[in-house]
């Protein structure tokens, strides 16, 4: 499984070479196109849809979720990042931490399955982002291919896990309405004291 895993990272992070012209834009997904998911998340939290703000916490809720399994598998199970222990095509400077999951593919499936979940038409766009930051990830040479496979699967697990929970949870549920509903108290008086 590690020496396909290892033969996969190869392949793509040889196209560091030679498809070069792409460098860029690879180095920007892997650095920051992150800030893109954060910025949509306060897009749709500020749109008058009411569903938005059901969605957003939905996201925030996943991606804790999502990002503590993550903490958590560090801890266990230890991989080093390819630069520490192959020669790689490196691109962007990176701590020598932990390899396995990806944090930056399991932030980003998250987000981009919860936005998915709710708007579908959407969700493609946010997903095939997301994807772009995982393939970068291993082109850039700061993860394996499994490394990314696994924040995939961590982020997307715990939106569909957290989603249905909210479904099925009429307690979880209303808590949740309940903060955004506290929110919205306090931006309309925030909003009358600013305006008025």
């Amino acid at each position: 499984m590690f020496h396909l895993d290892y033969g996969t990272f190869q392949l793509i992070n040889h196209l560091a070479i030679s498809e070069r012209f792409l460098n860029p834009l690879m180095m920007f997904l892997a650095e920051k196109a992150e800030y893109l998911f954060f910025a949509g998340i306060i897009l749709y939290w500020f749109l008058p849809k009411a569903e938005n703000r059901k969605m957003v916490a939905e996201a925030i809720l996943a991606a804790c979720v999502a990002l503590s399994i993550n903490v958590l598998i560090g801890h266990f199970f230890y991989r080093d990042r390819p630069f520490v222990s192959h020669h790689v095509n490196w691109l962007i400077p990176h701590a020598k931490n932990a390899s396995f999951p990806s944090d930056h593919a399991t932030a980003a499936f998250v987000i981009a399955v919860a936005i998915w979940i709710w708007r579908k038409r959407d969700g493609w766009m946010w997903l095939l982002l997301a994807a772009g930051i995982a393939l970068s990830r291993v082109w850039t040479g700061v993860h394996y291919p499994l490394d990314v496979v696994g924040g995939m699967v961590i982020g997307a697990g715990s939106a569909f896990v957290i989603h249905s929970l909210l479904i099925r949870s009429e307690k979880i549920n209303k808590a949740v309405n309940v903060l955004i509903e506290l929110y919205e108290k306090i931006e309309n008086s925030l909003r009358k004291k600013l305006f008025s």
